[in-house]
């Protein structure tokens, strides 16, 4: 039964199976409802709030709708519109202290985000770092492969993982590059764990230190004139050049939509054109988008990150589009594969090395995460 695999784990098969029971019987709003579930589960956050939104257009009193794609948009840092999901489920349950409780934190944040928009100083800022008392502090450091974006928020090592490149940062300000990716945001570190992660290690202080760095990272690079990498993917105009990405005012938080955003969260698609993002930010791209922002740009391929892939890298879009995953056994969960890809010389001929995870510290993945995660 199609229960079996939720039980199983094997959500991308439950996924198929609804959208065929979908298919014989499209007014089974639990249909769409269990099939936003599993794609909550696979973080296609855009695909599960589309499917709550239509479960509760065929049942508005559809509770579990609600909390769907609450979970949707609390994982999309979007906890306005959670909270009104959040108020609909206690109105019809007001003795439900799950929902209760999901409801307080969720106020709890919209509240913090208000008053943070009210305290805040445009003018004659100073600099978080300019009030650190770095001798006061103990930094511990160990060894990391370096990847393309994404380096806090899952893993319950974050600090270490981002210290240490920025070490390398220092020791090599000429050969070692970051490019910023799209959980280098606040909104991403209040959910998936580096927030309180560096709040428990350290200080509010110095998760707002963080903030301010990861506005400055790099959004992009370009190798050798021949190879774009970005941590997400390619944009919804075909128009956009090498020159309209220098222009971008990257200093900032992440955008819902335009090229900003589309950097850090798009994704490819075997198919041509384009299609609305999984992930409901940024956009889905095929080959044919790939293969005209190639020739536009004068570019021989693109190289990103963002998606777990089983042997830590693929090759798609004809060997013009190369994703690259260096994080095994991703989540302690996934049994994929890490991977880091090397370019020598001229020729660019990109050179795969997969491996494998190794045991870390007996502290789990999403240990750090806000309490809301569980819905997920």
């Amino acid at each position: 039964s199609i229960y079996n695999y939720f039980v199983d784990g094997d959500y991308s098969q439950a996924i198929t199976y609804y959208t065929q029971a979908i298919e014989l019987n499209p007014y089974m709003a639990a249909y769409y409802g269990n099939r936003s579930f599993a794609h909550l589960r696979t973080e296609s956050f855009g695909y599960a709030l589309s499917d709550a939104s239509k479960a509760l257009q065929i049942d508005r009193n559809y509770v579990k709708a609600y909390y769907r794609r609450a979970s949707a948009n609390m994982a999309l840092g979007k906890f306005k519109v959670a909270l009104k999901d959040f108020e609909s489920v206690i109105k019809v349950r007001p003795n439900d202290k799950d929902a209760k409780a999901k409801y307080s934190e969720c106020k709890k944040i919209v509240q913090m985000q208000a008053f943070q928009r009210a305290i805040a100083v445009e003018e004659n800022h100073k600099s978080v770092a300019d009030s650190i008392d770095l001798g006061s502090m103990r930094f511990i450091i160990l060894p990391l492969t370096l990847f393309n974006g994404d380096f806090v928020d899952r893993g319950s090592f974050s600090v270490e993982c981002v210290i240490v490149l920025f070490c390398f940062k220092l020791l090599f300000p000429n050969h070692f590059f970051m490019a910023r990716g799209n959980h280098e945001s606040i909104t991403m570190n209040q959910m998936y764990g580096f927030e309180g992660e560096v709040k428990s290690k350290y200080t509010s202080q110095m998760a707002d230190l963080f903030t301010e760095i990861f506005n400055w990272l790099p959004l992009a690079h370009c190798i050798n004139n021949k190879i774009l990498v970005m941590h997400g993917g390619l944009f919804k105009d075909d128009n956009v050049t090498l020159d309209d990405l220098r222009k971008i005012d990257r200093n900032r938080q992440p955008p819902e939509s335009g090229l900003m955003c589309e950097l850090l969260w798009s994704d490819p698609q075997p198919m041509s054109g384009r299609a609305e993002s999984k992930r409901g930010v940024g956009t889905m791209f095929g080959p044919d988008v790939t293969r005209k922002f190639l020739e536009r740009n004068n570019l021989e391929y693109v190289i990103r990150s963002h998606e777990v892939k089983p042997e830590g890298y693929e090759v798609s879009h004809d060997g013009k589009c190369i994703t690259v995953f260096s994080a095994p056994n991703y989540c302690d969960t996934m049994g994929n594969k890490g991977a880091f890809m090397t370019l020598r010389g001229d020729d660019l001929t990109p050179k795969f090395t997969s491996f494998d995870a190794v045991p870390h510290p007996n502290v789990k993945p999403m240990a750090y995460a806000n309490n809301l995660f569980g819905l997920f």
